[in-house]
């Protein structure tokens, strides 16, 4: 049956593929027939989503802020057909209280980590022509920012900007690039933050579709964009906020 949205025989490199929109990714790809490669620092949850791949699939444990982990886990890839750059941290703290320390922690995780990793893959030809990269982003990074949200803002921001110089440098090679934006995605991020469930709903009030994203329905944006249904789409922000920034 004609499905352009499959990825039959594509491989594709998931980081942060251990919890929430990750996690939702790996699944979804393995669903839609591609062969999933995850990443993330925690074994336990990593051999978790494992499991719950419908194609075969394999795990790498690396933090990929650090050098020497993103080197190994370069040494074990060969070719893929798309990554997925899922990995990341907030660090919410008003700006007058931000130091160079966190700063460069939330930078290297959401932006350099990223940015170079998707370098080496260039460099040693593991992606292949006419692949598809694909940055998780944020709508904090693109049409709006939050209280204590400076630091993420700026890490999202970051990225949009340079996917779109990227997408222009690899436009050559049909190596598509983007980002997805989400709004508040429910991971159960807040399960003990001391955040109430009566609050949650109340602020899921404010997003005209009245609720949050599921990790899924990022998931299906991202199949998108690695499909041959997104070939004709590069350097674009995708956003997926059921409203949120129109208001």
């Amino acid at each position: 049956m004609y499905n352009p949205f499959s990825l039959e025989g594509k491989t594709i490199l998931v980081t942060g593929a251990s919890s929430g929109i990750g996690r939702a990714i790996a699944i979804e790809c393995s669903k839609m027939g591609a062969r999933v490669i995850l990443t993330a620092r925690n074994k336990e949850r990593l051999e978790e989503t494992l499991l719950m791949l419908d194609n075969e699939g394999e795990l790498y444990v690396a933090d990929l802020s650090n050098l020497d982990d993103r080197n190994t886990l370069l040494i074990h890839l060969s070719h893929i057909d798309g990554v997925v750059h899922s990995a990341g941290i907030t660090d919410p703290v008003p700006f007058q209280f931000i130091t160079k320390e966190r700063l460069d922690t939330i930078f290297d995780i959401n932006y350099f980590s990223p940015v170079f990793l998707t370098k080496e893959l260039l460099k040693k030809k593991i992606l292949r022509n006419n692949s598809s990269i694909v940055f998780v982003s944020s709508i904090a990074g693109l049409l709006c920012s939050s209280v204590g949200g400076s630091a993420y803002s700026a890490t999202k921001s970051a990225i949009n900007g340079m996917v779109k110089g990227i997408a222009l440098d690899l436009a050559n090679k049909q190596i598509r690039v983007n980002t997805v934006c989400p709004g508040m995605i429910d991971t159960g991020i807040f399960d003990n933050s001391g955040i109430t469930q009566e609050q949650l709903v109340e602020d899921s009030k404010k997003y005209p579709l009245k609720r949050y994203g599921k990790p899924e329905e990022v998931a299906h944006s991202v199949v998108y964009l690695l499909s041959e249904a997104s070939s004709w789409v590069t350097g674009t922000n995708l956003v997926i906020d059921g409203g949120y920034t129109l208001l």
